[in-house]
């Protein structure tokens, strides 16, 4: 039994030794302390041997540990163990080194504070060491030439010729890993780990501004270490009773040092990368429920609730999803009030994320700002309105389109939760609304259209007349629209990548050389702002709207329109110009206009009524049968949806018979397609996957309606304008 343990722990194969493992904790709980003593002595011995294979040394030392935390160790087997174990932190294998930290903790879990003293300097003193050292300038030969391989990798031209400088040194610098460095930094978050409370006493000055120094480090893989071991720390200051509760002590050495990590805290939760931003989250949540008090709390609000806050917007799934659970957790269901008394320092961050390099951190704070508009108190944030809606504006701008997507929406709504504020601010909206209306992306001309459709909402007559003449030039353009659109764009037609469309490929050498670098843990290159001086179309990411995108955004709008039962009549009268502009099929992308119209015709029909809308309904039945014949997979589904809907609108018989008089060819068509399973794609607003959903579990201080919704229709599971936590 020994032996097999023994192969399996030193097994070239992962699923080998994790199974080693496994059997060695049922090994120890049923056998004696002599065998469990003897089977300790013979790892001891493996590792002193020093074997040359990393998975030996990795095997006893993960053996080591299970024997620790199981049972006593004999006091002649410690010293020898942490000593190896030390030498080991700097083996040239991670696996190993972070096998060598866990040892160490668990020694100092076991047999308290005295061990953790007597390597006390030697832990510190090897994090200072790395924290110090340039991988750049290292003299070791083994690592000189992994680096010099790197770069010369990130340096060389196309042709091969060598081209050393200094960016291609700092993203070495950057992402690398830092030798023993986060590894000795996992050692000391294990020691604080098994010491627990323990540790509190060690808590100093020194300590702080060691492991300080970790979370302001160029390198992203440290800071993620770096926030985690404060997470480990910050609870280890923490006394609870018998129920978990935390109390009150003196002696908190976190609560002393309080403001110092509420300060970095704060950075970590802004951090570029989102696995950084995810750690300090982790950190940030044990922070604060690890304070004895709700007074002690309420002194680091001001600066982490607007980082917390905003953090449950955030593209990255981990952080958004924690940061949400987060918020439920601290605040309970005081949310929305500590946003209101919080408001001033709130805004600030908000409109301070909307300069951010990162465009998903832009994104989130446009519908941050647009959720405080539409959920606190008016009261509260009524004079900051002025401040918002000028972020909104710079971003309506962006380079990125999902910045100016979420703009776009979020001003919409702000008109409509303060038309009087917002009034003096139209000029300028109106021009980027009717971009955005024609934008190349479709959910853009989505959002712009329900944008538009609440400036409506708001400001009635005032504005209707302006804006269906907008929608009749765009519907009568695309008689316009060229032939073949190809020959008028050098832009790539697929999707875009980060929100950014791209120049199609060709052969010349500086398309390609000096340029940006993506990185898939940044989540984007930094793309800058719009600026106020420049229209939309002035952004070099763009190309000029062609008239069937227009027209395509018109639709949108009309569609969102009919939801408005005052202009039901006047909005039912724009129906027959709606078909014409989806008949034209001369153009290449009329499939993708007919598949607009097909998702749009039963939201169309239920805003207006069966009252207008059974008057026009033989209008569309051309564009919806050549829809549904179309090569396009998307266009006939949409088709095939739309006469599903209709036909339970209406009621199947009334829809057979209107189809029958106006063509009895479509009848036979109609009858195969109904006896089908109607695919459902589903007509509604762009659903931003990135943002927490309207109803999220114990109610929600979810995102602005991306869905279609009215910004005060936040009734789902819990009550209306509620913050996640708040039942």
């Amino acid at each position: 039994m020994e032996e097999s343990v023994l192969l399996k722990l030193c097994s070239k194969a992962k699923i080998d030794r994790d199974k080693g493992y496994q059997d060695l904790e049922e090994y120890i709980g049923r056998a004696d302390d002599a065998s469990v003593h003897l089977f300790q002595s013979r790892l001891v011995d493996m590792l002193l041997q020093g074997s040359s294979e990393w998975e030996t040394r990795h095997g006893a030392l993960m053996g080591s540990k299970a024997i620790i935390l199981a049972r006593m160790t004999p006091q002649e087997l410690i010293s020898s163990l942490l000593e190896k174990a030390f030498e080991l932190a700097d083996d040239s294998e991670f696996r190993v080194r972070i096998a060598a930290g866990e040892v160490i903790g668990s020694l100092c879990g076991m047999y308290g504070s005295d061990i953790y003293r007597d390597c006390r300097e030697n832990v510190l003193q090897s994090i200072f060491v790395n924290l110090e050292r340039d991988p750049l300038t290292d003299s070791a030969m083994g690592e000189q030439e992994e680096t010099d391989k790197l770069i010369e990798k990130l340096s060389s031209s196309p042709s091969g010729e060598r081209r050393y400088s200094a960016d291609a040194a700092q993203i070495f610098h950057d992402t690398a890993g830092w030798k023993s460095l986060e590894t000795w930094m996992k050692c000391l978050q294990s020691i604080i780990e098994g010491l627990g409370h323990n540790f509190n006493p060690f808590v100093d000055q020194a300590l702080l501004d060691l492991i300080f120094r970790a979370l302001t480090h160029t390198n992203r893989f440290v800071r993620e270490t770096g926030y985690y071991v404060c997470a480990s720390l910050v609870a280890c200051g923490c006394v609870r009773d018998g129920s978990g509760t935390a109390l009150l002590d003196e002696e908190n050495a976190i609560l002393k040092y309080g403001h110092q990590f509420s300060e970095h805290l704060c950075k970590g939760l802004a951090d570029n990368w989102s696995q950084v931003r995810l750690a300090s989250s982790v950190a940030t949540r044990t922070f604060l429920q690890s304070l004895p008090s709700d007074e002690a709390r309420h002194q680091f609000f001001p600066t982490l609730l607007p980082r917390m806050c905003l953090n449950r917007y955030y593209m990255a799934e981990g952080v958004r999803i924690y940061s949400q659970d987060t918020w439920k957790q601290v605040t309970g269901t005081q949310g929305r009030l500590l946003v209101e008394k919080y408001i001033s320092n709130v805004v600030d961050y908000y409109i301070e994320a909307t300069d951010a390099d990162n465009h998903a951190v832009r994104e989130a704070a446009c519908a941050c700002i647009a959720e405080l508009g539409a959920k606190v108190s008016k009261e509260v944030v009524h004079s900051l309105i002025p401040r918002m809606l000028q972020a909104l504006l710079i971003c309506f701008n962006d380079d990125s389109w999902p910045v100016r997507d979420a703009a776009c929406v979020a001003c919409g709504n702000f008109i409509l939760c303060f038309p009087e504020e917002s009034r003096s601010s139209l000029p300028d909206l109106y021009p980027l609304f009717f971009n955005n209306l024609q934008d190349n992306i479709l959910s853009v001309r989505q959002g712009a259209a329900l944008a538009l459709a609440n400036v409506v909402k708001a400001y009635g007559d005032e504005c209707f007349s302006e804006i269906i003449a907008k929608v009749k030039e765009g519907l009568a353009g695309v008689e316009r629209q060229p032939e073949n659109t190809e020959k008028y764009s050098s832009l790539d037609k697929g999707p875009a990548t980060y929100g950014v469309v791209k120049k199609l490929r060709d052969n010349d050498m500086t398309l390609h050389t000096d340029k940006q670098m993506y990185s898939c843990g940044s989540l984007a290159p930094k793309m800058g702002r719009g600026k106020r001086e420049g229209g939309c179309m002035d952004h070099k990411f763009r190309k000029e709207p062609e008239p069937w995108e227009l027209a395509d955004g018109c639709i949108q709008l009309v569609s969102d329109l009919c939801q408005l039962q005052k202009f039901a009549a006047k909005v039912a009268e724009l129906l027959p110009l709606v078909a014409k502009a989806a008949s034209y099929d001369h153009y290449t992308h009329h499939a993708n206009m007919k598949e607009t119209l097909c998702h749009r015709i039963p939201h169309m029909a239920t805003g207006l009524g069966k009252r207008y809308f059974k008057a026009y309904l033989e209008i569309f039945f051309d564009a919806i049968f050549a829809s549904l014949d179309s090569e396009n997979s998307l266009t006939s589904a949409a088709a095939s949806n739309c006469l599903a809907e209709l036909a339970n609108f209406l009621g199947p018989s009334i829809l057979r018979g209107r189809i029958e008089q106006y063509n009895p060819r479509y009848l036979e068509r109609l009858q195969s397609d109904l006896g089908s399973p109607a695919v459902t794609t589903g007509p509604g607003r762009f659903q931003a996957s990135h943002l927490p959903p309207l109803n999220m579990p114990g109610g929600s201080f979810g995102p602005v309606p991306f869905s279609g919704q009215s910004p005060t229709a936040f009734d789902g599971p819990g009550p209306a304008f509620s913050f996640p936590g708040h039942t």
